[in-house]
C-alpha cells in the first residue's frame, strides 16, 4: 500500500484538523496538507515524467515543505532519496548520480551549491522557495495516491559503508508500515492532539517518524529557527503542549541542560524518542530527574530503521526493578516487527549474557542495498541483517552494546566512517600514514580523531588539514583533534592496531596535540 494513502485518509476524516505548522503558526490544515501533496504529484506524473519507482531527491534544510515533497513524491509512486544537509556538495551530487534521481527539490543555498556538480540524469532542480514550487502545489493533483506493493521501494536512504563510499539502504512501504506499527506497539502512542517536532535532520530517523503521526492526525511542527535550539523548543513546547520529538543522545544531554539551567522541567514535551548513538547512564538519570518520565529509547539503523530493539518510558523511568541500571544501560528488548538474537561469527545464537554480533530479521529489514549485490550479500545472510554491532542479551531479552565491529563513529547521532575520513587526509602531499578512530566525548558521543605520520621533510598543522578535509568531505565528518605521531602501530600484516591507538588515548592525560572545541 501507497505511504500516501494514510494522508488521504486523514484528510478525509480530519481535514480542518492543524496538521503543517512553522513554530507555533498553522500553515496547513490535513485538506490543505493532501490537496498540495496531491499536486506536487500530479506535476511530478505530468510535467516531468516521475514514473512509479522513479526517484525523487530532497536536499533541504528542516522546513514544512519536506513533508509536502515527501508526500508529494509517494503520491506519484516514486521513493524519497533524502540526502543529508550537512554533506559537501560533491558527496551529494555522488549520492543523486547513484540513486539515479532525475529531480531534486533543494533550500536555496544547498541548492546553489550542488546545482555546478549536479548529474547529468538529474534534470530539474525546484527550491522549495520559489514560484515554480508554489505552481506545482497547485497544479492538476493526482485524484488518489498511484498504487504500490509491500515490498516497492519508498525511501532510499543512504547511509556510509566501510568502504568509505555510501550505500543506499531500499526501505519499502512494507518496511515502513512495520516501523509505524512497531512504534505504537513497543515505543509510544500517538494522538491527534500531539505535536511532532522536528528539530533533528528530516532527512533522517526524525523525518522518517513522521509517518506515525500522519496516520493519526497529530500537528507536525518545525521550529521557526529550523533547527536544533534549546531555548525555542523549551518556549515552543510550552504554548503547543503534547509535544513528541526524535533527538540524538547529545541534543537530549543539551536539552536537559537548558531545563536544568532555567529552573524548567519540560512542560509540554510529551515524550523524547532517543537514538543514533550511545545515551551515557549518568545523562539519561539526570534527564529524568529533571525532565520526568517524558524519554523513550530505539535502537535501529538504516537498514532497519527505528526498529531493532526499544526502551518505552516506563522503563527507562523506573527505579524499582533490582536490576534497573543494568536495564537502563541498554537499548531495551526487540521490537515487535522483529527478531533479535546475539551470536558468533558462524551464526551460531549465543547464550545470555555472551558478546557477539547483534543480527535481526523481521517485516521491518530492509530489501537490500541500490545497484551493490555484494554488499547486500555480505549483510543480509539466509534472511538475517548482520548489523556489524556487539552485544550481549540478558535473561529477560535486554540487549546491552558492547562494541561496534565495523569502525563506525557516531558523533552527535551522526554516522562517521574512518575511513572516508582517512582517505581524505591521505590525498594532503604532507600526509604518509594516517589512521581515524573515534574518542569518548561528553558533548558529542564520540569524537574523530586523526593519527598522522607525516611524509619525510614535511610539515603540515591541524588548520591546514581541517582545510584540505573540507575541500573534500562534509565538515561534521573532519577530525576534531589530531595526533602526529612517528610511526602507527601495526600487526604482523601490516594492518593498523587501532585497538593500540585508543588504547593511547585512554592512557593520556594531556590535550591532543591540535586539539580544540570545534
Amino acid at each position: 500500500m501507497n505511504l500516501a494513502e494514510w494522508l488521504a485518509r486523514r484528510a478525509a476524516l480530519s481535514p480542518d484538523s492543524p496538521a503543517l505548522m512553522q513554530g507555533a503558526r498553522v500553515v496547513a490544515d490535513y485538506r490543505a496538507f493532501a490537496a498540495s501533496a496531491a499536486g506536487i504529484g500530479g506535476s511530478l506524473s505530468s510535467r516531468f515524467g516521475i514514473a512509479p519507482g522513479d526517484r525523487v531527491a530532497i536536499l533541504a534544510i528542516n522546513g514544512t515543505e519536506y513533508l509536502e515533497v515527501m508526500y508529494g513524491a509517494w503520491f506519484a509512486g516514486a521513493a524519497v532519496v533524502p540526502i543529508n544537509a550537512k554533506l559537501h556538495p560533491r558527496e551529494a551530487a555522488w549520492i543523486l548520480e547513484n540513486s539515479g534521481a532525475t529531480i531534486v527539490f533543494v533550500t536555496s543555498e544547498l541548492g546553489a551549491a550542488v546545482a555546478p556538480n549536479l548529474p547529468p540524469a538529474c534534470r530539474f532542480i525546484v527550491d522549495l522557495g520559489s514560484e515554480e514550487f508554489h505552481v506545482m502545489r497547485g497544479s492538476e493533483p493526482l485524484p488518489a495516491p498511484l498504487p504500490r506493493d509491500r515490498d516497492d521501494m519508498a525511501w532510499l536512504f543512504y547511509t556510509s559503508g566501510t568502504t568509505g563510499k555510501p550505500k543506499g539502504v531500499m526501505i519499502s512501504n512494507g518496511n515502513i508500515h512495520a516501523m509505524t506499527f512497531a512504534y505504537l506497539a513497543d515505543v509510544d502512542a500517538v494522538h491527534p492532539s500531539d505535536a511532532a517536532l522536528y528539530a533533528a535532520p528530516m532527512s533522517h530517523g526524525a523525518g522518517l517518524y513522521n509517518v506515525q503521526h500522519v496516520l493519526k492526525g497529530a500537528r507536525h511542527v518545525v521550529p521557526e529557527s529550523g533547527a536544533f535550539d534549546t531555548a525555542e523548543i523549551l518556549d515552543l513546547a510550552e504554548r503547543l503542549g503534547s509535544v513528541h520529538m526524535f533527538a540524538a543522545p547529545t541534543m537530549v544531554r543539551r536539552l536537559v541542560d537548558a531545563a536544568k539551567a532555567s529552573g524548567r522541567t519540560g512542560e509540554g514535551i510529551r515524550t523524547v524518542v532517543y537514538g543514533g548513538g550511545p545515551m551515557y547512564f549518568a545523562d539519561i538519570v539526570e534527564a529524568v530527574e529533571i525532565m520526568g518520565s517524558r524519554f523513550c529509547q530505539i535502537y535501529g539503523q538504516g537498514e532497519s530503521p527505528m526498529t531493532i530493539t526499544a526502551l518505552p518510558r516506563d522503563l527507562v523511568a523506573d527505579r524499582s526493578h533490582p536490576r534497573w541500571k543494568e536495564r537502563l544501560a541498554s537499548v531495551g528488548t526487540a521490537q515487535s516487527c522483529v527478531e533479535v538474537r546475539v551470536v558468533d561469527p558462524d551464526g551460531i545464537p549465543l547464550t545470555a549474557g555472551e558478546t557477539g554480533e547483534v543480527v535481526v530479521r523481521g517485516a521491518a529489514v530492509m530489501t537490500g542495498y541500490w545497484n551493490n549485490p555484494d554488499a547486500t550479500d555480505r549483510t543480509l545472510r539466509d534472511g538475517w541483517l548482520w548489523t556489524g554491532d556487539m552485544g550481549a542479551l540478558d535473561e529477560d531479552g535486554f540487549l546491552t552494546l558492547k562494541d561496534r565491529s565495523k569502525d563506525l563513529i557516531i558523533s552527535g547521532g551522526t554516522n562517521i566512517y574512518p575511513r572516508e575520513v582517512e582517505e581524505a587526509l591521505l590525498t594532503h602531499p604532507a600526509v604518509r600514514e594516517v589512521s581515524v578512530i573515534g574518542r569518548a566525548d561528553p558533548e558529542w558521543g564520540e569524537a574523530v580523531v586523526a593519527f598522522v605520520v607525516l611524509a619525510p621533510g614535511e610539515s603540515a598543522d591541524p588548520t591546514g588539514l581541517d582545510a584540505h578535509c573540507l575541500d573534500l568531505i562534509a565538515r561534521f565528518k573532519r577530525p576534531k583533534h589530531y595526533r602526529f605521531v612517528e610511526a602507527l602501530p601495526k600487526n604482523a600484516y601490516g594492518k593498523v592496531l587501532k585497538t593500540d591507538l585508543r588504547a593511547m588515548l585512554e592512557a593520556e592525560a594531556a590535550p591532543n596535540v591540535g586539539e580544540d572545541a570545534r
